[in-house]
């Protein structure tokens, strides 16, 4: 296990800022990096992201930079946190240093828009078999993590040592829990297909529905998830952990969550463009309700739910007609 590793954090929002905020608050050197120069510029000289995370400052210790290559000269571990869109270009972009390092840990949730696969998948297709990988995933608001609050999440990988390592890099005894798992298609399944959820969450609770809405809403959803995953070879015991129940409920149940906002602007009549602009941030439900509509088609799993997000997202259905039809739907046994 290398003592000192260095860390280099792609991606420069808000979930990618506090990801880099644990690594470097734990004493490694973590270098975030960015598009945008001068947005890096800005941050490097107010210690903050005032875009994404106003107000809060961060560690002394990170760095800042636009400058990839610089990033990867003095790396030791890549950390990718781009959107799922973003993803396969990000590590075609390092595939020398990823090719000659043979370490890769992400923490973008989602599948890859339009072939839907795993960001595993994607890894292997690129940089072949012979790579170390791990996923971060679980109930974590990045606003809460950058302040410090207690949070667990899972770190699921294809080395048993490496998630391990992985996993102490994070790990933190005052507030950063983070656990291992060798479940790296049912920990993106969870991270994937709850964003849709959330969708319906916002939607559920913008038309004025309560909490038992709500409650049903999530576990009803969940035991979809857990079809699907198993489905996809994920283990059943995944969906009722962190990334699975524990990143459901914390995503649907406050407006942190971009994914519950964009469905409570759904609710109020805004369309998919005007929603999305309104959050300012990738919403990954949007891409990841076509993912999970499409493999819940392909593998013949029943998602009542993601069908009703996703022809209010892509057919342009009215919300609460979409309500009516789950609630219409023919009486059944639960455990189907």
């Amino acid at each position: 296990m290398n003592d000192s590793p260095v860390f280099a954090v792609l991606g420069a929002g808000s979930w990618g800022t506090a990801m880099a905020t644990v690594t470097a608050r734990n004493g490694y050197r973590t270098i975030l990096w960015g598009r945008n120069a001068e947005q890096m510029q800005v941050m490097a000289a107010s210690q903050q992201n005032e875009r994404y995370l106003p107000g809060l400052d961060l560690p002394e210790n990170l760095e800042f930079t636009s400058d990839l290559d610089y990033a990867l000269s003095q790396a030791t571990i890549l950390e990718v946190v781009t959107p799922s869109g973003a993803f396969r270009e990000t590590i075609l972009q390092c595939k020398d240093f990823l090719l000659k390092n043979r370490r890769l840990c992400w923490a973008t949730k989602g599948l890859e828009y339009g072939s839907n696969k795993f960001l595993h998948e994607v890894v292997k297709e690129v940089l072949g078999e012979e790579i170390h990988m791990a996923v971060i995933s679980g109930p974590s608001f990045a606003k809460e993590v950058v302040k410090c609050m207690p949070t667990a999440v899972t770190v699921a990988g294809n080395s048993t040592d490496y998630t391990a390592e992985v996993s102490s890099y994070f790990h933190n005894h005052n507030w950063f829990r983070a656990y291992t798992s060798e479940d790296m298609t049912g920990v993106q399944v969870g991270g994937a297909v709850k964003n849709v959820l959330a969708i319906a969450a916002g939607i559920a609770d913008g038309l004025g529905y309560q909490m038992n809405t709500r409650a049903g809403l999530i576990t009803r959803g969940l035991n979809t998830i857990m079809q699907l995953g198993v489905e996809l070879g994920g283990h059943p015991e995944t969906f009722m952990g962190l990334a699975g129940m524990g990143d459901l409920i914390l995503t649907c149940s406050d407006d942190q969550s971009r994914n519950r906002r964009f469905g409570l602007a759904l609710a109020r009549g805004e369309g998919v463009e005007a929603a999305t602009a309104s959050i300012g941030q990738a919403v990954e439900g949007i891409k990841s309700a076509k993912a999970s509509y499409e493999l819940s088609q392909q593998h013949g799993i029943s998602m009542p739910i993601v069908d009703q997000v996703y022809d209010i997202i892509y057919n342009d259905k009215d919300p609460k007609l979409a309500v009516q039809e789950l609630l219409q739907r023919e009486q059944k046994e639960e455990v189907e």
